[in-house]
């Protein structure tokens, strides 16, 4: 039987956007927001108790009691099957002490992807991206900012109008109240939420642009204002981990990169052509002198 998060993932692309942030609510503070009162989970998500029950409805829910019956059963099962207790226990046995085991840590981490990230919410960022924006920021925070710089990099290459800003709310400000309905901007904003993150997405709606967040599977405070939202699992020792939020960028560039085809090519081979990237060589061997 799935679990009702990931009946949530695979019918994000079906519900409205008030729906769509009762979703969010869910998933950001599962599963106890869907043991909460109907009116409790309705004020969290910014919507009304009818809207709520819309949303269980297209998961298949016909009432909040029935939601709410189905997720003590999934709790009860989670907590009493055997297979989560001998995984549990296996995994507290297991604690990283050595290099393999702190990178079978971090491949379970990475494998969380294809549960944390809905497909049409991935196929959205896309979607966005290929549809060759007039201009794309991209803005990280305290520790994510070498990963919007990174990712900035790269859709440089692919596409005109990227531009990575590193100081968004000041001197990068300009960049923003530029922005238009054909703008996009993606958004770093893990665990510890900043209050920057959340200036910066209300001032991208006001401009009326599409904003993608990028975040952990908590969500951050910005993703109820966002159009696209990919929650990453970065649960790490000791402190969180970018293992999967690597992988997420790297897949976000290649199918970027696929869907544009012919023309991500041409971009690149310009790009190429005219990049000066100064390279140190290894010292080679003098020539012998010619034999008289």
């Amino acid at each position: 039987m799935d679990d009702i998060r990931d009946i949530v993932a695979r019918r994000v692309s079906d519900l409205t956007p008030a729906e769509k942030r009762c979703a969010r609510v869910l998933l950001a503070d599962y599963p106890a927001m869907g043991l909460a009162s109907a009116a409790s989970f309705a004020e969290a998500a910014g919507t009304s108790a009818p809207t709520v029950l819309r949303f269980l409805a297209h998961l298949g829910f016909g009432s909040y009691r029935t939601f709410q019956q189905r997720l003590r059963e999934e709790i009860t099962r989670a907590v009493t099957s055997p297979v989560q207790r001998a995984t549990r226990s296996r995994v507290e046995r297991m604690a990283p002490t050595d290099f393999t085991a702190a990178v079978d840590q971090r491949i379970g981490i990475a494998e969380q992807l294809l549960r944390t990230v809905p497909q049409p919410e991935f196929d959205a960022a896309v979607s966005l991206l290929v549809g060759r924006p007039r201009k794309t920021l991209v803005a990280g925070g305290y520790f994510t900012h070498h990963l919007a710089a990174l990712l900035a990099s790269q859709l440089d290459q692919l596409l005109t109008g990227v531009d990575f800003t590193r100081d968004p709310l000041r001197s990068d400000i300009g960049k923003y109240l530029d922005l238009g309905k054909d703008g996009v901007v993606l958004l770093f904003d893990f665990r510890r939420y900043e209050m920057a993150a959340k200036q910066l997405a209300e001032l991208v709606k006001k401009r009326g642009a599409h904003l993608i967040v990028l975040t952990d599977q908590e969500l951050s405070p910005s993703a109820q204002l966002a159009d696209v939202v990919l929650p990453v699992h970065v649960d790490g020792v000791p402190f969180d981990s970018d293992a999967g939020v690597v992988i997420l960028l790297e897949s976000l560039v290649e199918c970027v990169f696929n869907a544009l085809g012919q023309k991500a090519i041409r971009r690149m081979e310009r790009w190429e052509d005219n990049v000066e990237i100064p390279r140190v060589f290894a010292a080679t061997e003098p020539d012998p002198p010619a034999e008289s």
